[in-house]
Formats: C-alpha cells, structure tokens, sequence
C-alpha cells in the first residue's frame, strides 16, 4: 500500500508541474469612441511552474452568438512561469492610451459589449457556439 501512494503522490507533483497558460485579460471596443486604448488585446499568463511553448498555438475570437472564429496565430516563444503576452488587436480612429509594446500583432476587430474568446493549443479555426 506504500508504494501505490507513494506512486499517487509522485504522479499528482509531476502533474502541477506543467505549464499553464490562461488568457488574463481582454479588452474589446479599443478604439472606439470613449475607449481607453486605441486596440483591442488578449493578455495571456503563464501561471505554472515551467516553460510552455506557444509554437502551434492561436487566440480564437468570435461574436457572442457566432459560429465562426477568428484565429490570430501565436509566434515561436517560451512562456516563462509567471510571465505575460500580450496579443495587439485592431486599432480605431478612438481611444486615448497605446498599448505597451505587444508580443504578437493581429488584426481582429472584437466587439466593445459581448464576445467570446478562446485559447488553443492548434491554428485550425474551432466551429460552433461553444467548441470544446
């Protein structure tokens, strides 16, 4: 019985090792009128203990309701844990503060009110409402 717990817990640390990246923050509506920033962004976080490739990688957009979504691909780069990425969106004619100089540029217009983003460990575009 030992062993088999000293099997579990050896399987559980090696697992919390792993990277993990999630999306921190997005802002739509960037360059709108009355916007803060003059882009849109999608921030990312490593909030895990390792480096995590983003090679492969892509930040997907759609509309709240949309099927169809937006891929804006994610360069060759090492996360490091507790580091940040910002992806640069589509720019308006409004808002009053540039971002800080971004990691990746896209070209995606998200909306200012309801929209629905995702990261993926693929550049194929999802499909449906709610991909899993």
């Amino acid at each position: 019985m030992k062993k088999l717990y000293i099997l579990f817990f050896t399987i559980l640390i090696s697992g919390l090792s792993f990277g993990q990246v999630v999306i921190s923050q997005a802002y739509g509506g960037g360059g709108n009128s009355g916007s803060t920033y003059t882009n849109d962004f999608v921030e990312l976080f490593n909030r895990g203990t390792t480096n995590v490739s983003l090679n492969g990688w892509s930040v997907q957009y759609a509309s709240s309701t949309g099927t169809s979504w937006a891929v804006t691909n994610l360069p060759d780069f090492n996360l490091a844990p507790g580091q940040y990425f910002l992806i640069q969106q589509a720019a308006g004619s409004g808002g009053t503060t540039a971002l800080p100089t971004p990691d990746a540029i896209g070209t995606t217009a998200m909306s200012g009110t309801n929209f629905k983003i995702l990261l993926s460990n693929s550049t194929t575009a999802e499909t449906g409402t709610c991909p899993s």
